[in-house]
């Protein structure tokens, strides 16, 4: 019987959110795929759901435990054979003001946000190499790129996720494994609900030029296209999805609020 050519995704963070979309995407565009999260009950629910028992995996993981990692990653081996792309999207957020935030907090989301696609990466990148590259998507934030208040833990961990994905790239490029960032500004996501009151999304609409949120679905898009074909000779790259909040500086409502006068 010939094997069967369908190719392996493995998302972290899969449960809901971000994750749950990519996975939907790599699903609908016919791709295997191994779904992690520390959430197992809402994980298998997600993976319920899906209705896909044969091309779908569930596999409840803590992302930062090396040995759980290791663990997962040859059971989606062993299941599927192959793992052609990576997304390492599994993170977390403590908003508190930088006085606030205590040693533990810190620590807990350093060792999610960063060692979590550190580790993924030790674990997945000799899978591909020996089987001829893959393709890698960390997932950073628009936190990481611009400084905010709240989030000393969150954006300083994914600086870091933006600069890996640079370390990883030029060092694995030798194996044709590429490896790119995703970085989100403000998306419509479970984390976000709780998190933004209705003053703090309006004040993201002000200075957003795109002035909304991104959708869960339009995050999956951009992570599907470094993930193929299509980007065969990207690598090393931090894709901002944010409708243009990294590029806008100051003064972006007041000018708006005068244009409305005229």
């Amino acid at each position: 019987m010939a094997s069967d050519p369908r190719k392996v995704a493995l998302v972290t963070g899969a449960a809901r959110g971000i994750g749950l979309a990519a996975a939907t995407r790599f699903l609908r565009e016919g791709w295997k795929v191994a779904m992690l999260d520390i959430l197992g009950d809402t994980l298998r629910s997600a993976v319920e759901a899906l209705d896909a028992p044969d091309i779908a995996l569930a596999i409840e993981a803590d992302v930062s435990d090396p040995e759980a990692v290791q663990a997962a990653v040859a059971e989606v081996h062993r299941k599927f054979g192959r793992i052609d792309a990576l997304v390492n999207n599994a993170g977390i957020a403590v908003f508190k003001p930088m006085l606030d935030t205590t040693l533990e907090e810190w620590r807990r989301v350093l060792a999610v946000n960063l060692d979590g696609p550190f580790i993924l990466t030790q674990a997945v990148a000799p899978i591909m190499r020996d089987q001829g590259g893959g393709s890698i998507v960390n997932i950073a934030s628009i936190s990481g790129l611009r400084a905010s208040t709240m989030r000393v833990a969150y954006g300083t961990s994914k600086a870091g996720v933006a600069h890996l994905t640079k370390q990883q790239a030029v060092e694995l490029a030798q194996y044709r494994i590429r490896v790119n960032a995703v970085a989100p500004g403000p998306v419509d996501t479970a984390m976000a609900k709780e998190v933004h009151t209705p003053a703090i999304r309006a004040d993201y609409h002000d200075h957003i030029p795109l002035a909304r949120y991104g959708l869960e679905t339009e995050l999956a898009n951009a992570i599907f296209f470094l993930c193929g074909e299509q980007a065969a000779y990207i690598t090393g790259q931090t894709l901002a999805v944010d409708g243009g909040f990294d590029a806008a500086g100051v003064g972006l409502p007041t000018l708006r609020g005068e244009r409305r006068n005229e």
